[in-house]
Formats: structure tokens, C-alpha cells, sequence
């Protein structure tokens, strides 16, 4: 695993993609004038657009920030088939809680409709992502 600055990332993976700074700009929205301040450390970009700038890099926005370039890290879409699971696991968590919470006498109804709105939430989302 080669660790190295997040401009030398950027510029890494932006030169394996075929792209110009002018190209990953326009993806970006941003100037080309600002990709090559990123490229040499001089600026960082926005973190609202750290998630879109890996997904036009073709990494995982822990891999960007890292500056590891690791072949086992798992790809995006590996990473995207967890996202039904993890969902599942939240909704189950949320019964459970309002199950043992309640035989305790420590949720009352108010409390627990919000918590079961959000498993029944975590639960279609998940039937969402796994289409």
C-alpha cells in the first residue's frame, strides 16, 4: 500500500482515468484552475464535494482522503450491496429496541412510534437499494 498527499492522489487517479484537469473540472464544476491548486496541495476541495469527486475518481471518499491506493479496499459496488444489509440491521435494531424498552416500562407510544417509523423507513430503503 503506497500512502502519498491528497493532491498527488488526485492527481494519480485522475491521470489512470485518461482525464485532463480540464475534463475532472467540468465533472466537478469547478475551474481547472482549482483541480491543479488540489493537485498541488495548495487548496482542498469543498467537503460537500469529497462523495462526487470520488465517484468520478473511481475510489471510496476513505480511499481519497487517505491517499491509499490499496487493491484489496473493496470497490464501490461492492461497497453499495452492504448498504441493504446495514439498512436491515438498523430496522431490526430499532424493534428490538422498542420491544425490550417497552416490557422494561422504560419507552411509552410516543416514544416509540418515531423509533418504528424509522426501522419501517431503514426497511423500504433497503428494498430500494437492493433492486
Amino acid at each position: 500500500m503506497k500512502q502519498q498527499t491528497f493532491g498527488a492522489t488526485v492527481a494519480a487517479l485522475r491521470k489512470e482515468r485518461g482525464m485532463t484537469q480540464l475534463d475532472l473540472a467540468e465533472r466537478m464544476g469547478v475551474t481547472d484552475k482549482a483541480v491543479s491548486k488540489w493537485e498541488r496541495d495548495l487548496s482542498f476541495p469543498d467537503a460537500a464535494s469529497l462523495p462526487k469527486l470520488a465517484e468520478t475518481l473511481g475510489v471510496t471518499v476513505d480511499q481519497l482522503m487517505l491517499g491509499k491506493m490499496d487493491a484489496t479496499a473493496p470497490a464501490p459496488a461492492e461497497t453499495a450491496r452492504l448498504i441493504p444489509t446495514i439498512l436491515n440491521g438498523v430496522a431490526l435494531a430499532m424493534g428490538v429496541a422498542v420491544t425490550a424498552l417497552s416490557a422494561l416500562h422504560q419507552l411509552g407510544a410516543e416514544d416509540a412510534l418515531p423509533m418504528l417509523g424509522l426501522g419501517l423507513a431503514c426497511l423500504a430503503a433497503a428494498q430500494l437499494a437492493g433492486r
